[in-house]
């Protein structure tokens, strides 16, 4: 937010080779006019402006942004609605500047996919650093969220593996290592994984019970 509409910030220079590339959402025009000049002085790249969060996600997906910035007074349930649509559809770093410092406000933003929640406005000079920590932030639980979907598969596909193993040691009278290995040979002849060699096995068990 502009006290004023007084915002001037120093130009600074990227950390990557290529600026940045910036969405803006505000609903003041006037305001947002200043904004968007004061972000390309930054050396902030403005893809676009927009003075509503109705068509977010259309818009993100339009233009790829690497952070969403949105400056206003107070989320309302409708920019809440559009953030947890972009967060579940098309995750981008998000930095709200507000004025409200609501606690359960502050909550349902971050819980709606925004990385970076600034009250008391946006500040001349911390703008590129605030978006950096943004991005630095939402990298950091994407990567956390991959792991974690990483390891529930693993699980998932070691389950499979020991269920399958322990129909071919029962039909087929075979050690535990026989009954692996015979699930690998089959995985490398059909180019397939072990897992979906064990589904397979799997289902045909189910089929002829």
């Amino acid at each position: 937010m502009l006290d004023g509409y007084q915002l001037h910030l120093m130009p600074v220079l990227p950390m990557n080779p290529a600026p940045l590339r910036v969405m803006l959402v505000d609903d003041d025009l006037e305001r947002r006019v200043l904004v968007a000049g004061a972000l390309a002085s930054a050396g902030l790249v403005v893809v676009a402006q927009l003075g509503t969060a109705d068509g977010l996600l259309r818009a993100v997906s339009g233009c790829t942004p690497d952070v969403v910035i949105i400056d206003l007074e107070s989320p309302d349930r409708d920019i809440l609605e559009n953030m947890r649509c972009l967060s579940r559809d098309n995750p981008h770093p998000v930095v709200m500047f507000a004025s409200t410092s609501d606690s359960n406000t502050i909550r349902e933003a971050i819980e709606a996919g925004v990385s970076a929640y600034v009250v008391d406005g946006l500040s001349p000079g911390r703008v590129h650093s605030v978006v950096e920590v943004a991005i630095a932030r939402f990298r950091q639980y994407a990567s956390l969220q991959g792991e974690l979907a990483a390891m529930r598969t693993s699980l998932a596909q070691r389950k499979l593996i020991d269920r399958a193993k322990g129909i071919l040691m029962e039909r087929g009278r075979r050690s535990e290592s026989d009954a692996y290995h015979a699930l690998r040979k089959l995985a490398m002849d059909q180019n397939k994984t072990i897992a979906d060699i064990a589904q397979g096995v799997i289902d045909t068990a189910e089929l002829f019970k």
